[in-house]
């Protein structure tokens, strides 16, 4: 037991260095192709790739004489309401990095950890601790120190991830709504397929002078999105939450942020200042006050959703 426990924890550890590592893949591929067709191209690669893991599902069910499960009304309408969020969410995330470096974004990215509950309290009256509420004033003291410049300004391309982290904390709600009930990969599937859709319409409506040369120029960063940060990273999560507590679980993955940072200092050589590292360090701290139990060890719903926004 011990040793699946390890395995759990090193798949996790794992998953959030992809995650972590794919916002250096997004930041790279919008300087050869635009966002919207970026995203279209990784979501459609992350698609097929569940819909394989899938199909190889299903065979391996009736090689051992398992019924088959039949997809749901459900799982399809969960994943296609998870897929709008998705494919709001990225589009913001990878329009604002087109400005803001890969480190600084993840760090950003990861304040949805903190709005989960937030949210969840405003919309649907969840109890929020007063250890919430330690991590939100927290939380907001570290944006202020990487994000707000003088004159309380905040640069677009902050602003344009900022949204995406608010965007992904309602992905995260509606997953929880619906992943409870149906079929994860199902699920999972089915919202990639949405988004791919989605950013689609939108590349051709706005990115018409997009070419054959321009995707092949960003295909390292589409295969790496779309099938590593997508398809392998969210396998490779589900199987590892299988023997993994979710207080464990929550706290490994969102050392993304961390991965982030280290990625786009070492591939990317971006830098940031002194006030903003001290900005990604109160949001890590604030971050860890959420996903650390305290006293009897429970923890709220939010915190056992794993879903990634690198994804």
């Amino acid at each position: 037991m011990k040793d699946r426990k390890w395995l759990g924890s090193a798949l996790l550890l794992l998953t959030a260095m992809i995650w972590g590592t794919a916002f250096v893949a997004q930041r790279a591929g919008v300087e050869k192709i635009g966002p919207a067709s970026l995203n279209a191209s990784r979501m459609a690669l992350a698609a097929l790739f569940l819909g394989l893991v899938l199909l190889i599902r299903k065979k391996a069910g009736k090689r051992h004489g398992k019924p088959e499960a039949r997809t749901g009304r459900q799982d399809v309408k969960g994943g296609i309401v998870c897929g709008c969020f998705l494919a709001s969410a990225s589009m913001c995330q990878q329009t604002g990095l087109v400005t803001t470096p890969a480190g600084k974004a993840g760090f950003i990215t990861a304040m949805y950890i903190i709005l989960v509950p937030i949210i969840a309290f405003l919309l649907l009256r969840r109890r929020i601790s007063a250890r919430v509420g330690l991590a939100v004033a927290v939380g907001a003291a570290g944006m202020y120190l990487l994000c707000v410049g003088e004159g309380f300004t905040l640069t677009p391309g902050d602003a344009w991830v900022c949204a995406c982290a608010v965007l992904f904390s309602g992905h995260i709600l509606c997953c929880d709504r619906f992943a409870a009930k149906g079929d994860p990969l199902v699920i999972s599937a089915v919202q990639f397929l949405t988004a791919s859709v989605i950013c689609l319409a939108l590349a051709l409506i706005t990115e018409r002078t997009t070419t054959w040369e321009m995707l092949t120029a960003a295909a390292v960063p589409i295969l790496y999105c779309g099938i590593m940060s997508g398809g392998v990273g969210y396998t490779l999560q589900m199987i590892a939450q299988k023997f993994t507590p979710p207080a464990v679980a929550a706290l490994l993955m969102s050392l993304e942020s961390v991965f982030a940072a280290l990625a786009g200092a070492l591939i990317l050589g971006e830098r940031m200042t002194g006030k903003e590292l001290a900005g990604c360090a109160v949001i890590f701290a604030a971050i860890l006050i959420v996903q650390i139990p305290f006293g009897n060890g429970r923890r709220g719903k939010h915190a056992s959703v794993g879903q990634s926004a690198g994804k």
